[in-house]
């Protein structure tokens, strides 16, 4: 299956967030993957708006955000980070969370959520065990623990 970018957007504050943030949900009608795929693009001074998704029950998100292109911090559980393009974030429930557009041209971030579940091994796939590897050689610092 092929979507091109901006096939379908939506604008939408997000959270109480602003000004209006563009989304495009991806293969929303198609994909049986337990999760949601979006692109959102989010103006200069744009906010997500600070929000909590609840740690149990129906309405529990986990929220995984990486940074394409432009500047941006993400405050997480009072903590705010300074991103650059290819930096990550995981937002897990019952974490106060929100990304922040800090440049002045629009920040591009690639958003997974969905509901959480048991993590999966994935040391069963040739990359799963070479990155797996690689993070017990690297040590403690490499992907530290901010949530």
């Amino acid at each position: 299956m092929f979507e091109r970018a901006g096939a379908v957007t939506v604008n939408h504050a997000l959270h109480e967030g602003s000004p209006l943030t563009r989304i495009q949900w991806h293969f929303m009608k198609n994909s049986s993957l337990p999760v949601a795929v979006h692109t959102w693009d989010l103006p200069a001074g744009a906010s997500e708006g600070l929000h909590v998704h609840p740690a149990t029950g129906d309405d529990a998100l986990e929220e995984f955000y990486i940074l394409v292109s432009g500047s941006a911090s993400m405050s997480m559980d009072g903590v705010d980070h300074q991103l650059r393009p290819g930096d990550s974030m995981l937002a897990k429930p019952g974490i106060a969370h929100d990304f922040r557009n800090t440049g002045a041209d629009a920040a591009r971030v690639i958003v997974v959520w969905g509901r959480p579940g048991t993590a999966m091994d994935w040391t069963q796939w040739v990359t799963g065990r070479k990155t797996d590897q690689a993070d017990r050689e690297a040590g403690e610092d490499v992907r530290p623990d901010h949530s």
